[in-house]
């Protein structure tokens, strides 16, 4: 498979912040700040907790990148290591259920806010809130970062059956919950 000229960019980068170039690890943030932001705000359901999770998974990234053999896994990794900073996060705070129970809340909260987006995402948004954070996080690499099974599989640190049975699973829930919601 031909690597895209992000990739390729990406791996230049890597590649430079191994040999200490603190410029190319400085373009390697603005490169991937933003998703990795993303994906511990859904995770966490919190914007302070995200940029808290995101500041310690960047400073294990600076502390391990020399050791990073295939420059080409660098996103894998980052979300590997972010993942797991994410979970260390919901399991010191104990918050899970509430958590969910929150962001649920305010989703509903949020949907006179959110007159301008048709029915259709309100629902999909709403549906996707009530999910629990391993769910949404599944759905995140899956759909919006498009990291394939394997991938997942890696950054979650289980094996690719158990994503794929998650995978399903979750979308199921996801459209009973749907179903639900457009009932009522």
């Amino acid at each position: 498979m031909a690597k895209s000229r992000e990739q390729i960019y990406d791996e230049l980068l890597v590649l430079k912040s191994q040999q200490g170039d603190r410029e190319a690890f400085g373009l390697l943030v603005d490169r991937w700040q933003k998703r990795l932001w993303r994906y511990a705000f859904q995770v966490t359901g919190s914007e302070s907790a995200a940029w808290d999770v995101v500041q310690e998974t960047w400073l294990a990234v600076v502390k391990g990148i020399r050791k990073l053999g295939d420059v080409a896994v660098f996103p894998r990794w980052a979300f590997r290591i972010l993942n797991n900073k994410c979970m260390d996060w919901l399991r010191k705070r104990h918050q899970q259920n509430r958590l969910d129970s929150e962001l649920s809340k305010r989703a509903q909260n949020e949907s006179g806010v959110r007159q301008n987006i048709n029915e259709k995402t309100e629902l999909l948004c709403a549906s996707i809130m009530k999910l629990s954070s391993e769910q949404r996080a599944l759905l995140m690499l899956r759909y919006h970062e498009d990291f394939d099974i394997n991938q997942i599989a890696e950054i979650l640190g289980i094996p690719e059956g158990t994503v794929k049975s998650r995978t399903h699973r979750t979308i199921k829930l996801l459209r009973q919950l749907m179903g639900h919601q457009q009932n009522e």
